[in-house]
């Protein structure tokens, strides 16, 4: 980088975006993660359990299309420090998340991401980084139409 290009960079800094930080929670996060990522079967029972929440953190648009059932949604956007609050004020209580990349033979509702770009590896991050521990991946590929999951339509 030549000496115009890093004063540019210094200069337009802002304290309010952290690349570093994110980088660091993020392979934190991913580390943790691998201990949190369910079964169908486990996603299940455990979403019957009392004081779980089904958080679905796609748009609206896809969540009014088709969603598991009993899911909220909290579009991924959305998630800030006082959308969690309000949702989830208990940093303890059990989440379950899910995204486009879990189900198969319904594009439209989800439709596939590259997977590096999986809704549910940001969604992990973000709510480990505002301090959510309890929070669990349903981690198959499953074929919507032979799943166990139920799901609904707005």
């Amino acid at each position: 980088m030549d000496m115009l290009a890093l004063l540019v960079a210094f200069a337009i800094q802002n304290p309010a975006i952290d690349m570093r930080g994110y980088l660091a929670v993020a392979s934190e996060a991913a580390a943790y993660r691998e201990s949190h990522r369910v079964s169908e079967e486990d996603f299940i029972r455990m979403s019957e359990e009392p004081g779980t929440i089904v958080l679905d953190a796609r748009s609206r648009e896809k969540y009014d299309l088709l969603h598991i059932r009993g899911a909220v949604n909290l579009s991924f956007p959305d998630i800030t420090i006082d959308s969690l609050r309000e949702l989830i004020p208990d940093r303890n209580t059990r989440i379950l998340i899910y995204c486009n990349n879990n189900f198969l033979n319904a594009p439209g509702a989800f439709p596939s991401k590259l997977p590096a770009a999986s809704l549910n590896l940001s969604t992990f991050i973000a709510l480990y980084t505002y301090g959510y521990r309890n929070v669990y991946e349903l981690a198959p590929l499953i074929d919507i139409l032979t799943s166990k999951l139920r799901f609904d339509h707005n």
